[in-house]
């Protein structure tokens, strides 16, 4: 790790606009953007903007120079599918837009990369990979109640340059495709990148993964857009009328899936065999450590030597013994930090 990031404090910060989650940003970093939602005093209601989206920054400073962004899910048509004749690519089919789907690398560099980089140049595309871990947790969760619906994943790697600066950059999501369950719906799902300067990106990737994998649900906000999305499903079905029967299906089928994301985000949690588990921390520069206030596993980076918490989820990360945050002030003006130790490996046979 270099100087800079050799020890870092993450506290726990609410998603700004509507406090819809929770999740670790490192001490006196901004955070831009958040949940936005269409206006209905000037949209139809359609089903791409039924639910809430978001559009969250996490950066180290105002450019961005090191950053992680979530992306906002956008929900398209593939027009083999519609039942309504045929729609030209980019026009707006029941408020999707209209475009044929596309292998998840090919969507991350076509469509997320020059709607993220308007400014950057000479770039390419040096590494994809699929990214099967959220890929088959997604599969897991429609096999289970026997839906339909086709998954693929993949996370890329680019270089690029921007403003003067030399970037490298990781961006993952997730294509989910309804095919004629839907009318040919498919959209883009756990969507984000994150990225530095391209000669200190190794030591920042394991404080941006960490960031990305922090995110926790608003018990009571999940409560409402799950009130609201009701609402509106009714509201959308009310207007589109002639094809009554094929939208409630698709729409309720969008709502159990956004309903089963918390339940997605906890399965997580869930300790994979050893060898293989282990295996799977060292590739994702993660660790699993016993809360002391929870009892509970938590994952965190495995890039440090030492781990403290506080009881309100704060973290601090450093590679000195001597480093106590419950010293002097302490750390964030706290004093309830507690060392977490790794969890405790069962013997193998």
């Amino acid at each position: 790790m270099n100087s800079q990031s050799d020890r870092i404090i993450f506290q726990r910060k609410s998603e700004p606009k509507e406090n819809a989650a929770t999740l670790l940003v490192p001490q006196g970093w901004e955070v831009e953007g958040g949940i936005f939602r269409a206006n209905f005093f000037t949209e139809q209601v359609s089903a791409q903007n039924i639910e809430a989206k978001v559009d969250l920054s996490i950066k180290k400073d105002s450019p961005g120079t090191v950053m992680l962004r979530i992306v906002p899910e956008i929900k398209y048509s593939d027009p083999r599918y519609q039942m309504s004749g045929f729609f030209q690519v980019g026009s707006s089919y029941m408020g999707l837009t209209v475009c044929p789907i596309m292998p998840p690398a090919q969507f991350l560099s076509q469509m997320m990369f020059p709607w993220a980089h308007p400014q950057a140049c000479q770039a390419q595309m040096i590494n994809a990979q699929p990214w099967e871990e959220y890929a088959n947790k997604y599969r897991q969760e429609s096999a289970k109640h026997g839906i339909p619906i086709q998954y693929d994943g993949a996370e890329v790697t680019f270089s690029y340059e921007e403003l003067g600066v030399r970037y490298k950059e990781k961006a993952c999501t997730i294509i989910e495709n309804l095919g004629q369950l839907a009318m040919g719906q498919w959209s883009n799902k756990s969507t984000y990148y994150y990225r530095a300067p391209a000669d200190e990106f190794e030591d920042w990737e394991p404080v941006l993964f960490l960031i990305s994998r922090s995110w926790q649900f608003n018990p009571q906000w999940l409560i409402q857009e799950q009130a609201n999305q009701q609402m509106l499903t009714g509201s959308f079905n009310q207007a589109v009328s002639a094809d009554r029967q094929r939208g409630q299906k698709m729409l309720e089928t969008q709502h159990y899936i956004q309903n089963t994301l918390n339940e997605m985000l906890d399965h997580q949690r869930i300790t994979n065999e050893e060898i293989r588990n282990d295996s799977y921390l060292t590739l994702t520069s993660q660790e699993e450590y016993i809360n002391p206030y929870t009892n509970l596993v938590d994952y965190g980076s495995n890039q440090y030597n030492y781990r403290w918490v506080t009881e309100a989820g704060d973290e601090f990360y450093t590679n000195y013994e001597s480093d106590n945050p419950n010293d002097a002030q302490g750390v964030l003006n706290r004093n309830d930090w507690k060392r977490t130790q790794v969890r405790p490996r069962r013997p193998l046979d």
